[in-house]
């Protein structure tokens, strides 16, 4: 089965599964602690209707939006995950092309597999940068000032990392970044030939822009010497747009705004951070009754479905970000299972648009 077996998310998910070692598949798919936070947020949109409207008529549809004022072809776009080529070899650049093609925003990680000049180049310039603050905070005013430039206009401060949380799933096959192998890795690795070999064959996944700079990444360091003035230090720096991603709360939220950033992005990261944080999607309905209209609101975490975007979209997302799915949909069946998966979410939400009565995702309009 390739490509043609993907109709949805979770198909995706499920051939993933066959063909990832077991490491691998968790690494992408697990949560923090006993992943009661993923189990919230999945009851929580589901928890979601839309209100069916009928005799309206919806033969035409856009499903492009504006974003930072150039049109999108899509009102989703592509979170940043890192290690993404633990998937399959080549996965940023696949992502990059998707962008391309889309003009949507690629997320690129930085502990992306792909130097970000590269990612930048293939993506058409439909990048952003993600930056986490790390240790003394030098390697990292370093990376922002290679991305602005390298040419990335946007930057992507992620906030909700003080410490990286415990998953347990990943902690259990000792997953390690950079990537280490042993005894129990190698069982785990040669019961799933398929994708070792491919993996030997096109050279194990790398931390590549740490690589790059001639210095080493520690995932575990502590994050937590972040405060507002490393936000302000980075506002002066970054002329272009800033979005700061990781916001559960609108007190943070109305002072994020205050402190001069383009964009705010509720997220739990994926639920990978804080077990006990409360389901994203429910507060994006209060951040932006408490941000007003005008501030643009992005969403991630737990998009499954053309069906979740428009939910997202109806409690005042701008735009949202897919993240662990597409890797799902690469590991399954390479770059045609990755556009397989775009495809069907993009039918998923065109069909629910028509369902709903709505021709266009205007923000006016979805929070009308």
């Amino acid at each position: 089965m390739g490509a043609s077996a993907i109709h949805s998310a979770e198909d995706a998910r499920r051939l993933a599964r066959r063909r990832l070692p077991w490491m691998v598949f968790d690494y992408i798919d697990g949560a923090a602690g006993a992943e009661t936070g993923a189990a919230r947020n999945r009851a929580a949109l589901d928890a979601i209707t839309l209100r069916p409207r009928i005799l309206r008529d919806v033969s035409q549809r856009s499903l492009a939006v504006q974003l930072f004022g150039a049109e999108a072809d899509r009102p989703f776009g592509i979170a940043p995950m890192g290690m993404c080529n633990l998937a399959a070899p080549g996965a940023d650049l696949m992502l990059a092309r998707l962008a391309a093609r889309y003009r949507v925003p690629h997320g690129v990680s930085t502990v992306a597999s792909t130097p970000l000049e590269t990612i930048l180049e293939v993506s058409e310039g439909h990048a952003w940068f993600q930056l986490y603050f790390s240790g003394d905070g030098a390697g990292t005013f370093k990376l922002a000032e290679r991305a602005r430039d390298a040419g990335y206009q946007t930057l992507v401060l992620t906030v909700d990392v003080p410490e990286v949380g415990r998953r347990p799933r990943e902690l259990r096959h000792g997953f390690k970044m950079p990537f280490r192998l042993g005894p129990r890795q190698f069982v785990d690795f040669a019961l799933h030939p398929s994708w070792s070999l491919n993996t030997l064959f096109k050279g194990k996944p790398v931390m590549a822009n740490f690589e790059m700079e001639g210095y080493a990444f520690d995932r575990t360091e502590s994050r937590a010497r972040a405060t507002w003035d490393t936000l302000a230090r980075l506002r002066d720096l970054w002329p272009g747009k800033l979005v700061v991603k990781g916001v559960l709360d609108a007190e943070d939220a109305v002072a994020l705004a205050g402190a001069g950033v383009d964009a705010i992005q509720v997220s739990s990261h994926g639920a990978r951070q804080l077990e006990a944080a409360p389901a994203p999607v429910e507060m994006l309905s209060q951040i932006r009754a408490a941000l007003g209209p005008e501030v643009p609101l992005f969403y991630d975490s737990g998009i499954r479905s053309g069906e979740d975007v428009l939910k997202a979209m109806s409690r005042g997302a701008d735009f949202v970000f897919l993240g662990r799915i597409l890797q799902f949909a690469i590991a399954a069946a390479g770059e045609a299972g990755l556009e397989r998966l775009w495809d069907a979410l993009s039918q998923e939400l065109s069909i629910a648009m028509a369902q709903t009565g709505q021709t266009s995702l205007t923000a006016d309009k979805m929070r009308a």
